[in-house]
């Protein structure tokens, strides 16, 4: 049986195969996924070789597909999108120039 070695050192996120944390969730998630439909068509009566082609398809889809993200983001590439997106792109302030104004004048003079 082969061994795989999961973590590279003390205090490193973990890697497989140069999938690198979250990717390796998503890869692991996504074979699963992919396994229970695999399953649930097999068990409804779909015909074997398209279960069969179907799970090599989509499993290969998504093997690229994480390799790929992996690749063109790196470790933390996917947060960072995510906080780009929950980003505001502006700020909206809707109180009047004089308040603000007033409300400096007051903090300097105290």
């Amino acid at each position: 049986m082969a061994e795989y070695s999961i973590n590279k050192g003390i205090g490193r996120n973990a890697e497989f195969k140069g999938l690198k944390s979250q990717y390796l969730f998503i890869f692991a998630g996504g074979l699963l996924g992919v396994f229970v439909l695999f399953v649930v068509m097999y068990m409804i009566g779909i015909d074997q070789m398209v279960c069969i082609i179907f799970g090599v398809i989509s499993a290969s889809v998504l093997v690229w597909g994480t390799f790929h993200l992996n690749e063109k983001y790196g470790e933390y590439g996917l947060l960072k999108l995510q906080a780009l997106r929950n980003h505001p792109r502006f700020i909206i302030n809707r109180k009047q120039i004089p308040s603000l104004f007033i409300r400096n004048i007051k903090r300097k003079a105290a």
